[in-house]
């Protein structure tokens, strides 16, 4: 898989998706549109993004995720347990008092 880490806005575009799916390239341009005023081209450029990195999918038209969002959420939180407290959940609940 590609790079899973999303910035603010494709976080929302990927909410947008989840919220959604499945639906078709022209709902999701409609809703972009409505949400985040985004033109055709943009909603497309970050479709395309986000399906080489293996997180959504464009299959004739109809976008679904290849990824939840309870699943994509749970990578991060481990990858972030990972870096910061070089994998030790113990570490990482003695952080916080």
């Amino acid at each position: 898989m590609g790079d899973m880490k999303l910035g603010p806005i494709e976080t929302r575009f990927a909410e947008i998706i989840w919220a959604n799916e499945p639906l078709t390239t022209n709902q999701l341009t409609k809703l972009c549109a409505e949400s985040l005023q985004w033109k055709r081209t943009t909603t497309y450029t970050v479709l395309k993004r986000l399906n080489e990195r293996g997180i959504f999918e464009n299959n004739n038209g109809v976008v679904t995720s290849l990824i939840s969002r309870g699943d994509f959420y749970a990578m991060q939180s481990e990858k972030f347990i990972d870096e910061t407290f070089n994998g030790s959940l113990p570490a990482f609940l003695t952080a916080f008092p």
